[in-house]
């Protein structure tokens, strides 16, 4: 019988009303489950449909990773994938991440492989994922790659983790600026305009410009927000035109430091990607394939396909690598050593760590480089105008004297 999902309303211990949904194969076994969770039921609805709730729901890459764990912890323990993710849904704190293991614990029970289940999840378990389940499965070796999928993501997030932290004080920084600027303009810089006009004098050049901009950010300030509003969507939308989003990712790999950034993080995915899947003995055509599609940028993408071409054609990884001339030298030459010795996975997993190391200090680099400009960038703005509109006051003084 498959199983069935039902939502319910039960009084815990204390009396408190929960609220929540199991999968169970009959009415009689939810109401034992709930009986065994010390919780009284008092109203059991059937339902089938958990998939759109989980595709409402977000899922975080933490939700993810500590569901690999655990899923890991459990297989390395023998215990039978149903069972283990049974386990896994009484453990689980996040209610949509519950309400996903609930839904592969269905396809399971119907006869479904662990990762034909993760296929109808592609937002919550990337395509690398799957192919290396289906590579445990297949090859009874899943408690052994679970863990390198484990320690896979784990890696992924601290360095994802890492750009993010170091880019909050520059972020901070600047809208503290851009705020100040604002304030000064609007708050600040029309109290001079009376005091010119009673005085009855010329108004400098540069505190007529500063009167005038401020005037004009009173007036057509909202403009500025819709504008920006206006470019993020656009620059957001070049992402649904293959070819807007070429140029896009092509003017991006071309921008100094950001460019090199931005290369240097995808080989860091590629590298880890294609090793991992190496490592769980998928074949490489089929790898790079899966390792292709989790690249972001759409540059390296088409460079990959011609790669993947390539070494269909009998050509080896590192000299299709270095034929695109766009990836770093230490990525096919270390691949083709790799090719040589018979250690393409694990070099390629070693790549995946000097290239996130090379992203975080890259990282280190832009920010050390962003702090001074921003403080700079602030104390001109604010100085300027300060001096701007005191050295007009002065100057009207002086004639009035």
């Amino acid at each position: 019988m498959s199983t069935l999902y039902y939502k319910y309303q039960a009084f815990d211990i204390h009396g408190k009303v929960q609220n929540g949904q199991l999968n169970a194969d009959s009415e009689k076994e939810a109401v034992r489950i709930l009986q065994g969770k010390n919780l009284t039921p008092v109203q059991i609805q059937e339902t089938r449909n958990a998939s759109g709730a989980i595709r409402r729901s977000k899922i975080s890459h933490d939700d993810v990773l500590d569901f690999t764990n655990g899923l890991t912890t459990l297989v390395e323990a023998h215990v039978p994938i149903d069972r283990s993710l049974r386990l896994l849904e009484g453990v689980t704190e996040s209610a949509a991440m519950r309400e996903l293991v609930i839904d592969l614990l269905r396809d399971v029970k119907e006869g479904k492989s662990l990762a034909e289940a993760m296929e109808n999840h592609p937002r919550v378990f990337s395509k690398m994922y799957v192919n290396i389940v289906r590579a445990g499965e297949e090859g009874g070796i899943l408690h052994d790659l679970l863990p390198d999928l484990a320690e896979f993501l784990e890696t992924s997030a601290k360095t994802r983790q890492a750009v993010i932290s170091a880019m909050i004080y520059p972020v901070v920084l600047l809208i503290t600026g851009i705020i100040s600027v604002v304030l000064l303009l609007i708050f600040v810089v029309p109290q001079f305009a009376a005091m010119f006009e009673d005085a009855g004098t010329d108004i400098p050049a540069s505190a007529a410009f500063l009167l005038s901009l401020s005037g004009g950010i009173q007036s057509y300030g909202f403009l500025i927000i819709v504008f920006i509003v206006a470019l993020a969507f656009l620059w957001k939308r070049m992402d649904s035109d293959p070819a807007s989003k070429l140029r896009k990712d092509n003017f991006l790999l071309s921008m100094p430091m950001v460019g090199s950034l931005i290369l240097y993080k995808e080989c860091a995915v590629f590298s880890r990607t294609l090793g991992s899947l190496l490592g769980a003995g998928i074949p490489l055509i089929r790898a790079l394939r899966v390792a292709r599609e989790v690249i972001a940028n759409t540059v390296l993408t088409s460079h990959l396909s011609q790669v993947e071409e390539d070494v269909r054609g009998g050509a080896g990884l590192g000299n299709s690598l270095e034929k695109t001339g766009v990836f770093p030298t230490l990525l096919h030459q270390l691949v083709a050593v790799g090719e040589e010795s018979g250690r393409t996975s694990s070099i390629l997993l070693k790549l995946a760590k000097t290239f996130d190391t090379s992203v975080r200090n890259q990282m280190s680099g832009l920010v050390a480089a962003l702090q001074p400009a921003l403080i700079i960038f602030l104390a001109i703005a604010v100085g300027g105008i300060t001096i701007t509109m005191l050295s007009a006051v002065f100057s009207m003084n002086a004639v009035e004297f």
